[in-house]
């Protein structure tokens, strides 16, 4: 994996899945039953055992770290709760001014300690030849969740404040960019390899927003990583957005399903690296049809150094473990 993301020539494609730990697999679903999400990640070395297990059981070629998104933003002040059935909660939104003033930026990561180790402990138990991926939240996807409270579908909240006042929202997402920096930089200096900024929400903006709003605070981000460590940006759901993301510096790019790889290449250049983007749904599917599937892309996707293959999404609680195990294998067979 690491030779694809510096384009340089593999014996195969490299694979993994986002998610790859998680309810879809019963080792995870008992670790559940002993405690709550919470407790889990900040469990690191139950953590590190969870994608241990995934890792070997379905044959990926990378181990992204077992976290959360949303930990980093309960240490800027709010206060985070994984509710059974509704997903995550932030009982204190930032919708004002005001509300600003009580949220800080993180100068000092330490109280996220629980997370580097997750990524030493990671390290220490998964195969040297397979790298560790680290992870954060883009700034937009972390203010949508801090300014609506948890999850949305219209983001009515996050789009006011941007609309009505742009000083707030810049400011804070400064404050976030420059935070998840520094949180994204202390996981490499734990032993992470890689890391990937998720932009699960941005696909609810138009392209001048994104640009007005978003790219700059994005662009700050990736600027501040420690130098030399490759990146990942996936943000998902607009594919009128890819040509923006291709601006958020030098980093590979993930692609979801609605888009296809040889039309991202086309919009992003030939010397982009690339990671997807399988629908996630078929996963559900017969053998034969995931063969097929992993086999149109691969198809679509040969003679061109630096790809990774991967979900458009993450895997569904409701996958079976025997077909992800025949998705890695297809991919490692490839088409010859």
């Amino acid at each position: 994996m690491m030779k694809a993301m510096r384009r340089e020539p593999v014996d195969r494609t490299p694979v993994w899945l986002m998610r790859q730990a998680g309810r879809y697999m019963a080792e995870y679903r008992a670790v559940r039953e002993r405690m709550s999400f919470l407790e889990l990640c900040r469990n690191p070395k139950l953590c590190a055992e969870v994608m241990q297990t995934a890792v070997e059981k379905i044959g990926v070629d990378a181990a992204i770290i077992f976290s959360d998104l949303l930990l980093i933003l309960e240490a800027m002040g709010f206060n985070l709760e994984f509710s059974a059935g509704d997903g995550p909660v932030l009982h204190n939104p930032l919708r004002t001014a005001t509300d600003l003033k009580v949220i800080h930026e993180l100068m000092d990561v330490s109280s996220l300690d629980y997370v580097f180790e997750t990524v030493s402990e990671t390290r220490k138990v998964i195969s040297r030849d397979k790298p560790v991926i680290g992870f954060a939240g883009a700034p937009f996807t972390l203010a949508g969740y801090a300014i609506e409270g948890g999850g949305s579908r219209s983001f009515l909240h996050t789009k006011k404040l941007m609309y009505t006042r742009p000083d707030v929202w810049h400011e804070f997402m400064e404050r976030i960019a420059r935070s998840a920096a520094r949180y994204l930089n202390a996981q490499i200096d734990a032993g992470a390899s890689i890391v990937q900024v998720f932009d699960s929400w941005v696909g609810c903006l138009g392209v001048e927003d994104y640009r007005r709003f978003v790219l700059p605070h994005t662009r700050l981000l990736m600027e501040l990583v420690t130098t030399g460590t490759p990146i990942i940006y996936f943000g998902t759901g607009n594919p009128a957005l890819l040509g923006e993301f291709a601006k958020v510096g030098d980093c590979a790019l993930g692609i979801d399903w609605r888009t296809s790889l040889t039309s991202a290449w086309k919009t992003v250049g030939d010397d982009r690296v690339l990671q997807g983007n399988l629908d996630p749904a078929v996963l559900l599917a017969s053998p034969d049809f995931i063969r097929q599937e992993v086999r149109r892309i691969l198809t679509e996707t040969k003679g061109h150094p630096g790809f990774i293959f991967n979900l458009g999404h993450g895997v569904l609680k409701e996958t079976p473990v025997e077909n992800v195990r025949i998705l890695v294998d297809a991919v490692h067979e490839g088409i010859s």
